[in-house]
């Protein structure tokens, strides 16, 4: 499996785009939020043959789901994700406007809701996601077991975890999940943040004080 790393609009967030031998490529969390940065991941998807046909985000955060319009628009998809947040992505211009940037596009409905354990295929790879809620109530982590890799969307950092000072974020719930779903995982499994650089499963497990 291959791995591409863009990092995008001014709340730097990590999206990633994933593909095998198919061509067949998975995205997760489109943050694209200028022509230029759209461009950019177009660009790399068509010059390499991709055939984009999984769109995932981890959470509806605006930072993570700034180019879901444009990915509905050019490849005719829509994300698959947790309806957790669904009142995140509604109110999408009020939340970005708080941040000093304007957004006036629409963020599409979600394509399918996604649960704890559910299963996602493209070409011969396989996702498992995994339901960490905390930082957002419909935070998702996505594992794909046989690569020891994990996207942790904003629930997991390297040495830190997600922000839960939002209304409807539970640093309780954060903690209880990272220790009971996340930190169980193999320790030698990468973790692929939403932000920032990646980490391990045991690196945290060693390093990060809040998940002592």
């Amino acid at each position: 499996m291959e791995l591409k790393i863009f990092t995008f609009n001014p709340i730097q967030v990590n999206s990633y785009l994933l593909w095998d031998h198919t061509g067949e490529a998975a995205l997760i969390d489109c943050g694209c939020l200028f022509d230029s940065e759209k461009e950019a991941l177009k660009t790399f998807i068509r010059s390499n043959n991709l055939q984009l046909k999984i769109y995932l985000n981890t959470h509806l955060h605006f930072d993570h789901i700034f180019g879901s319009p444009f990915i509905a628009q050019e490849f005719g998809i829509s994300a698959w994700a947790s309806d957790g947040d669904i009142h995140w992505a509604q109110n999408i211009a009020e939340r970005v406007a708080r941040f000093g940037l304007s957004y006036k596009e629409k963020i599409p409905p979600l394509g399918r809701i996604l649960s704890d354990g559910d299963t996602i295929t493209f070409g011969q790879e396989q996702i498992v996601a995994i339901a960490v809620p905390g930082h957002s109530p419909g935070s998702l982590a996505y594992y794909m077991p046989a690569h020891k890799i994990l996207f942790s969307g904003d629930a997991l950092f390297c040495g830190s975890i997600g922000r839960t000072d939002f209304p409807d974020s539970c640093h309780e719930a954060l903690i209880t999940n990272l220790r009971e779903k996340i930190l169980t995982l193999p320790p030698e499994t990468i973790v692929y943040p939403g932000h920032d650089r990646s980490t391990t499963i045991e690196y945290e497990k060693e390093h990060n004080f809040f998940l002592e």
